[in-house]
């Protein structure tokens, strides 16, 4: 490819294939009779997520002479789920999300994400059927899963559900992680930083893999799991050192997730990171009544990654932020 920076940074050729698997992803939802939809990429909400950095701008047009703040999309759940309030029934969506501070080979700060909701699934339907699409893209083999608690078991031959975080700072200090670990005052990064460097690179190698059962602390936006509080129903898929999809059994109270927002924020505060306000109609639907459902965010970019054979994002897309 030549370094001529109007030219694309995929080859043409991996651009057709990225349509074909974008054709064949749209087959396989038609043929489930799941309805392709479209949200808004400029919300008037941002996200609470610490681990989350926004774009934002203004709308000044009628009504909003002194402009109307704007956010790009993150992602499109809080949208597709004000959807699933009103009664879309199963719902896909294939679109652009957007996130600040995110650039190398597997980011870009604008990307391509899949995400769709399936009422009446929890999150073991859910990963049936995640299955089912990656060995009709990628004809893989069928997928393990593995517990958050027995990964670590396994791996690092600790209890994640259990320790303290002086024995974690121990722990990732034997992996050479010690500076990192003594300014940390939260349990839940460094739990992150070691499945992220010690965990991840020896799970799906040669099939994809699913991780279930994440700590509450870090369940986000999924249900707690009923059997055990300790653990949310939300999993993550990794395949050949790339992690695909992160997906739950989606909260549908909204009391309980407007506490959270509120966690968000108070973690927020202590990291001196900006306040965020709440999605209120995202509430209001949650209120209204969100079915019991399932859901799940994939990158399509980082598929098509490794149907491909591409070592980076920026080879899969026809524009990087850097010819953008």
């Amino acid at each position: 490819m030549s370094d001529v920076l109007w030219a694309p940074s995929a080859q043409i050729e991996t651009l057709r294939q990225r349509a074909n698997i974008l054709a064949k992803i749209r087959a396989f939802f038609a043929a489930r009779e799941v309805m392709e939809v479209e949200t808004p990429c400029l919300s008037q909400a941002s996200v609470t997520d610490v681990h989350l950095a926004t774009f934002s701008t203004q709308f000044v047009g009628p009504s909003h002479a002194k402009g109307l703040p704007l956010y790009l999309q993150t992602s499109p759940e809080f949208a597709m789920k004000r959807l699933l309030a009103a009664g879309s029934g199963a719902i896909y969506q294939i679109g652009k999300a957007f996130r600040n501070e995110e650039s190398g080979r597997y980011h870009n700060p604008e990307f391509t994400m899949l995400e769709w909701y399936r009422p009446g699934f929890d999150e073991f339907d859910l990963m049936d059927e995640i299955d089912s699409l990656m060995q009709t893209v990628l004809s893989c083999g069928v997928a393990v899963r593995i517990s958050y608690q027995d990964a670590f078991k396994t791996y690092l031959g600790i209890d994640p559900l259990t320790i303290k975080l002086e024995e974690l700072r121990a722990v990732c200090s034997r992996f050479g992680y010690e500076d990192i670990a003594a300014q940390e005052q939260f349990i839940d990064p460094l739990l992150q930083l070691l499945f992220c460097m010690e965990i991840e690179p020896k799970i799906g190698i040669d099939a994809p893999c699913f991780v279930y059962h994440f700590p509450a602390s870090q369940a986000a936006l999924a249900q707690l799991n009923e059997a055990d509080p300790r653990v949310a129903g939300r999993f993550e898929l990794y395949y050949q050192g790339v992690e695909l999809a992160n997906g739950f059994n989606e909260l549908t109270n909204a009391e309980e997730q407007s506490q959270r927002f509120d966690t968000d924020n108070k973690i927020r505060a202590q990291m001196e990171l900006p306040l965020v306000d709440k999605d209120q109609r995202f509430l209001s639907a949650l209120e209204h009544g969100l079915p019991v459902c399932a859901g799940v965010a994939l990158g399509i970019d980082r598929l098509v990654m490794l149907a491909t054979g591409k070592n980076a994002i920026k080879d899969v897309i026809a524009f990087d932020v850097n010819r953008a």
